[in-house]
């Protein structure tokens, strides 16, 4: 029995209902009703989280999220991530304490959610991936099952306003779980996931029953799909400004362009 993380999936669903977001979801049965999974997924808005986690449990799963740590020292958030048995993660410190955490749930039968990127795509589409997940799965023999979000970023976007609007569809898919071969090399895993996890991503933006409103609401919408979200190559530029940007607050040296 869990009541935070059963309360707060209730409050979330009332969210839904309310705002008349329409949220649906693919590909449940590929999450395990029983034992250790590795949910991996694109990261283009504040609250994929929350679409992920919902859409577990048509599996009757709860995923533990590895999120970054400053949310964990909010008054409010705080309290309930940690409630929800949520992993901090320390991007600009030493990774080992999130990923022992991650490794001892894996083990426990817990479902382990990661956004591979380790940081939002500002360009929505999926940038390269950190080994972290693909390590997990190696460490603790676990499936990794792909997963898309999409439609999410226009509600909470990194770079834009916060925006609550009514009737917004967000999709949700989760693929079929990737086996870890025995001495595999993390990065071929990871190509492996991220391959996958790009596919779905590009047919759930294509099949995506939603248009913009008009050309200034084409902000949600990638580059390519003629959005006037940022390119692959401003995004991972922004990103690296802001690790530098952390870097800085911690006396340490700024990453190299490349």
């Amino acid at each position: 029995m869990e009541p935070v993380y059963r309360s707060v999936t209730a409050l979330a669903l009332a969210t839904f209902r309310v705002l008349r977001w329409d949220v649906r979801t693919g590909g449940a049965a590929n999450i395990p009703r029983r034992g250790p999974g590795i949910l991996a997924a694109n990261h283009i808005g504040f609250l994929d989280f929350v679409f992920l986690g919902a859409g577990a449990r048509f599996s009757s799963r709860r995923v533990r999220f590895m999120a970054r740590h400053d949310a964990f020292e909010h008054w409010l958030g705080g309290p309930l991530l940690r409630a929800m048995k949520h992993i901090p993660v320390d991007r600009d410190g030493d990774p080992a304490a999130s990923f022992d955490t991650a490794v001892r749930a894996l083990r426990a039968g817990e479902i382990v959610g990661i956004h591979p990127e380790g940081a939002m795509s500002r360009s929505l589409v999926p940038q390269p991936a950190k080994s972290g997940a693909a390590r997990l799965a190696l460490a603790t023999g676990a499936p990794l099952i792909p997963a898309a979000v999409w439609g999410s970023q226009r509600i909470l976007a990194k770079g834009h306003r916060p925006r609550f609007p009514r009737g917004v569809v967000v999709t949700v898919d989760y693929g079929e779980p990737i086996a870890p071969e025995v001495g595999e090399d993390p990065a071929a895993l990871t190509a492996r996931l991220m391959e996958r996890v790009e596919t779905m991503v590009q047919g759930a933006a294509a099949t995506y029953p939603q248009r913009p409103r008009d050309a200034e609401d084409r902000w949600w919408l990638p580059a390519h799909l003629g959005g006037t979200a940022l390119t692959v190559e401003e995004s991972l530029a922004r990103m690296r400004a802001d690790v530098d940007r952390r870097r800085e607050r911690r006396g340490a040296t700024p990453q190299p362009p490349g």
